[in-house]
């Protein structure tokens, strides 16, 4: 897509960071655990900020929190956590820190459950992404019934800022639906 596509979805704006994540990643399917781990610490990162904040602070995230390999973030001691919060390249918010610990060992649990986390996440949709066709911004949804669903059950399972806000957020950034508006060459191009 080039740069300079009026028609791309307006929330990326005229960041080139923003515009070459809306172009090669959001909506994209993910099967990939290590991905599907990355992108739930981010999103609960993101919480009460700006997508774009914790984006300029993702490579990072991928270098402090060994490339999201959740088996090694399940182990993070007191100490690690510390370091965590020192660091100014991250969003240094204690119970975000503690809550990306927590989620690792949730997600090592779903992941021995259901012989991978993907297989999990990806049963909600029947392993087909929602393919959603709207022509506006004003039409997408913060949250929706499914959101509201897998929060649940991901609460359940002892994870946490995993509220239906984020997890709709972050079934946008795995692709387990396609909000792309329709005037957008990615919605197409992702299968709508």
């Amino acid at each position: 897509m080039a740069d300079k596509n009026p028609q791309r979805c307006p929330w990326c704006g005229n960041d080139p960071l923003y515009q070459h994540y809306h172009d090669h990643e959001w909506g994209v399917p993910v099967h990939d655990d290590d991905t599907l781990f990355e992108f739930l610490v981010l999103e609960g990162a993101q919480a009460g900020l700006s997508w774009i904040t914790v984006l300029r602070k993702r490579d990072r995230y991928r270098e402090v929190f060994d490339q999201f390999q959740p088996h090694k973030v399940a182990r993070y001691t007191d100490h690690k956590v510390q370091r965590l919060l020192a660091d100014p390249g991250i969003v240094r918010n204690r119970l975000k820190v503690a809550s990306a610990i927590r989620n690792a060992r949730a997600f090592l649990a779903v992941q021995d459950e259901f012989d991978g986390f993907h297989r999990y996440l990806w049963d909600f949709v029947d392993g087909e992404p929602v393919i959603n066709r709207f022509r506006s911004m004003k039409q997408v949804p913060a949250v929706t019934p499914l959101a509201e669903q897998i929060s649940k059950d991901l609460k359940r399972r002892g994870f946490n800022f995993v509220g239906p806000t984020i997890i709709y957020a972050y079934m946008q950034a795995v692709g387990l639906v396609n909000d792309h508006l329709v005037s957008c060459p990615r919605h197409a191009e992702l299968g709508g």
